[in-house]
């Protein structure tokens, strides 16, 4: 991998251009600028919007058979397997995360393509009996124009996640990508390009996103908007779509916990704790961010969960270390805030809460230590904000309604989890968490068959799972006299 500057284009309607002004792109290891990426105009905008919809009204992907259109999807996935080595090195230069993790996210990239591709052709309607005068039915047809901006964390995986679904039912796709990780994800959009995909299908802009991305938002031609990302960007969003009443699938993040009963395997949960908040510097919007326990093991969970986090090692993405540094300086800067406005409430801090020092990372990176705060109250801001790091958040509760109650008590509702061997507890707190899933004695079970969303200002609208294919089609009913 070259860490020479180099020049980065946007790609529109089968083929990449350049523009007038570019971003610089810095390496969260060592706060270096690594690559400049062409920023967009409206101009640009305008462009790849005409041409998606010349893309659909030409109906270049629904005219083809199903099986047609599954096969482009699987040639596609083909393609992203053929690049990922290469591609997960620039991730791991211009994102942070580990090489390993880099892979991991191309080769889940892949497998959208691969599972929505088989279900490119099962996309079928219903007939609806109405007598014998009549013959009644409805068919799925594409949204048309589906503009989706893909937030940093992850970048080709969540474009990944909604395109592949759009293409295979049929849609266009603009995608808006992310100022500070806009790189790896263009491998995407080789990979169309090599696979066939009909010009104008899909383009993919970088820009500034209180410019490009609400002017996408609010282009005419627009006809659905997915949105994966804070909650007062998506609020401009949908304040913004409600001018058109265009339709959007809202991902805006979480503050979710994991609830700890006596009986729980600890040696489980340290898993799950890894995972859970640790895993991408704790930069998943669906991070076990919250950790609630019984107090009868209380003091015994926060000194093993603190005793594995300085066990961890920090260190640059391509050795593969358990703690990355975060995207970005501003990241890191929140970050590093948030923790001590905990300490400053009163939240007992185990480990971590600062910058490493000089002989566990480059002190130039935006790293920050595996955090452990204990005795978190709900009055505290870290108990119901997002910190979106690698910091974990510890609070005792005495009772099953005080551990539903504490673990509900945030305006958000992504994902939730329960740690027990009790088989009815586990049931009773799937109907008792506020969540739009809910993970029982392991955090993040599930996979890209399971369908993935939330309520409150964690949004609405699901990705992933056959449920999400149908965000992207709408239903058309047709009546039809025959006597």
């Amino acid at each position: 991998m070259t860490h020479a500057v180099q020049h980065w284009k946007n790609y529109i309607a089968g083929e990449w251009h350049d523009a007038a002004e570019s971003l610089n792109i810095h390496n969260p290891a060592t706060g270096e600028v690594v690559a400049t990426m062409a920023c967009a105009d409206f101009a640009q905008v305008d462009q790849a919007m005409q041409a998606a919809r010349a893309c659909v009204s030409s109906r270049a992907l629904i005219s083809q058979r199903p099986a047609q259109r599954a096969e482009l999807m699987h040639r596609i996935a083909r393609e992203i397997h053929a690049i990922v080595d290469e591609a997960a090195e620039v991730l791991v230069m211009e994102n942070g995360k580990s090489l390993n993790d880099a892979r991991a996210e191309f080769l889940e990239a892949a497998r959208y393509f691969e599972y929505y591709g088989g279900m490119a052709d099962k996309i079928e309607g219903k007939s609806i009996p109405l007598g014998d005068d009549y013959v009644d039915y409805t068919v799925y047809e594409p949204m048309g124009i589906s503009v989706q901006i893909v937030p940093w964390n992850f970048p080709p995986s969540i474009a990944a996640r909604s395109l592949a679904p759009a293409l295979a039912a049929g849609n266009a796709v603009v995608i808006k990508s992310p100022e500070v990780s806009p790189l790896a994800m263009t491998y995407l959009a080789t990979s169309c390009q090599r696979a066939g995909l009909p010009n104008g299908a899909l383009s993919m802009l970088c820009g500034v996103g209180a410019e490009i991305g609400d002017a996408l938002v609010r282009h005419p031609d627009t006809n659905q908007i997915v949105f994966t990302g804070s909650v007062p960007t998506g609020q401009s969003i949908l304040r913004a779509a409600a001018e058109r009443a265009t339709p959007c699938v809202m991902e805006l993040g979480g503050k979710s916990a994991a609830v700890v009963f006596e009986d729980a395997d600890l040696e489980q949960l340290m898993s799950s704790v890894k995972w859970g908040i640790f895993f991408n510097a704790g930069q998943v919007c669906s991070a076990m961010s919250r950790m609630l326990v019984h107090r009868s093991i209380y003091e015994e969970v926060v000194d093993k969960v603190t005793c594995f986090a300085k066990t961890l090692r920090i260190g640059h993405g391509s050795d593969n270390p358990d703690i990355t540094p975060v995207v970005s300086k501003l990241q890191h800067q929140n970050v590093l805030a948030m923790c001590e406005k905990a300490s400053a409430q009163g939240a007992r801090l185990m480990t971590g809460g600062q910058q490493p020092s000089n002989d566990q990372a480059n002190t130039n990176g935006y790293f920050i230590q595996p955090t452990v705060f204990a005795d978190v109250t709900p009055s505290m801001d870290i108990f119901g904000t997002e910190v979106f790091g690698p910091v974990l958040a510890i609070t005792p509760f005495d009772n099953e309604q005080d551990a539903w109650q504490l673990a509900n008590a945030t305006d958000y509702g992504l994902v939730a989890g329960v740690f027990t061997k009790d088989l009815a507890r586990s049931l009773k707190a799937t109907q008792q968490l506020r969540a739009g899933q809910i993970f029982v004695n392991e955090w993040y079970a599930g996979g890209i068959e399971t369908p993935f969303g939330g309520i409150g200002l964690s949004g609405f609208g699901r990705e992933k799972g056959q449920e999400a294919i149908y965000s992207y089609v709408q239903t058309k009913n047709v009546a039809i006299r025959i006597t």
